[in-house]
């Protein structure tokens, strides 16, 4: 049995931080346990354009990516009309410090979303790394020089992924984690693999293939790789190519896959070809949540498991007949909450995966991530209007925000500050 879940926010985020100091950072795009919680207290609940906006600063260009904050320091990849796509340091009264051009790549892979600047940086406060759509993979200081540069798709084979890499990168212990799941190659491989490198260097610590035999589409994932807490036990879960896969830190072994995801295990189902993940795994010791795509299932399993558990029923806690298809979930205490791309919430029991609720919030795409801080959820949609929805088994939204921008990335929060960034600005919004 997985631990009381109404402790499990407070122990993932005190297992993954040294320090109280670090709680009011926002290090990487889903917070700093990575699983969008912010332990904030008086966080602002209504904002618009005039109301409770401490200061907006313009971008040169639009991105999906999330900022990150240490500090003073608020970190943002963009790309602008030149094609330039760059990595900006801005501090927290709103005044660019830096700006330095990481690489060039396209403005547009998807119509009117996502481009080359589309994954999010990571910082540990002494160092910020930014990752491009292009393979270019670079590490400055906080004050802007230049640590080291590489190029991943040199270093380990040609992106092939039909809108775009958008994967995040996962910094722990000083090392990054990278799942590069992209291409029609070897039908063992496929060309995915999933690397570690050295912060510090950028050297290889190690390199794995991730076979898989999805077909078509299902090649790419879109997903960032997560960390899975529970004690002493630390896993990298990957995600895509119809699995999720837990890997040791240590050499990037495979501990255990489950596939199920894509219904190719029951033949009565069909395969879906064009079921590629955009939603990342999320979790808390002893459960972790794995979203599919496209009205296919969202499952729960516990994270102890051994080689292939996909048909290994005690490993598995329960289905939910939908996932979101973009935003990742939040678990909150006893509850998992789904923010669909249709603007449905759905919150479901964490321990059983009984439906508490599913009500309609704003009918537009959500490409965002929900975040959670000081009881309430914050559900950002693609034409910028915000939900803010109290947390637990009742539905009640507490304010409808808009900012009268298009948006497609997840907020970040620090210091009492919910950071935006939409098409045109980066906002903080602030009592």
């Amino acid at each position: 049995m997985f631990p009381a879940l109404r402790r499990c926010a407070t122990l993932a985020i005190a297992l993954s931080i040294s320090g109280a100091v670090f709680a009011e950072n926002w290090p990487g795009w889903r917070g700093p346990a990575g699983n969008g919680i912010s332990s904030e207290k008086n966080l602002p609940v209504e904002w618009s354009p005039t109301q409770n906006v401490a200061w907006k600063l313009a971008l040169p260009g639009s991105a999906g990516a999330s900022p990150v904050v240490w500090g003073d320091r608020i970190f943002l990849t963009s790309v602008n009309e030149a094609g330039d796509l760059l990595l900006i340091a801005v501090d927290t009264n709103g005044k660019q410090v830096w700006q330095k051009a990481v690489s060039s790549g396209n403005k547009t892979a998807r119509g009117d979303e996502g481009n080359s600047a589309s994954p999010s940086p990571v910082t540990d406060g002494q160092h910020v790394w930014a990752f491009m759509g292009d393979g270019t993979l670079a590490c400055y200081s906080m004050s802007g020089d230049e640590i080291w540069k590489t190029n991943l798709q040199e270093r380990y084979g040609k992106f092939s992924i039909q809108f775009g890499m958008s994967s995040t990168p996962v910094l722990e212990d000083g090392v990054l984690y990278f799942q590069l799941i992209h291409g029609e190659g070897n039908p063992k491989t496929r060309e995915a693999c999933v690397v570690a490198l050295d912060g510090a260097s950028g050297k290889e610590v190690w390199k794995v293939d991730r076979p898989s035999d999805a077909e078509a589409e299902n090649e790419h994932s879109y997903a960032s790789a997560m960390m899975y807490h529970d004690g002493a036990t630390k896993l990298l879960l990957t995600h895509g190519a119809d699995f999720i896969v837990a890997h040791d830190l240590k050499d990037g072994h495979e501990v255990w896959r489950c596939g199920g995801l894509n219904r190719r295990d029951d033949p009565s189902l069909r395969y879906d070809p064009t079921l590629r993940f955009v939603a990342s795994p999320v979790s808390v010791p002893g459960l972790i949540i794995a979203p599919s795509a496209k009205g296919h299932p969202i499952i729960a399993i516990k994270g102890d498991g051994k080689g292939d558990i996909t048909n290994e029923a005690d490993k598995h806690l329960w289905a939910w007949k939908k996932t979101p298809d973009v935003p990742t979930p939040v678990i909150v205490d006893d509850l998992v909450y789904l923010c669909m791309e249709n603007g449905n919430l759905t919150v479901l029991e964490a321990k059983t995966g009984k439906e508490v609720y599913t009500q309609a919030t704003h009918r537009m795409r959500h490409r965002a991530s929900p975040v959670y801080g000081d009881g309430k959820l914050y559900l950002t949609a693609r034409d910028g209007k915000v939900h803010v929805i109290q947390a637990g088994r009742e539905f009640k939204v507490l304010a409808v925000n808009d900012l009268q921008e298009d948006q497609s990335s997840s907020p970040a929060i620090s210091n009492g500050t919910i950071y935006m960034r939409t098409f045109q600005h980066l906002w903080a919004i602030r009592k």
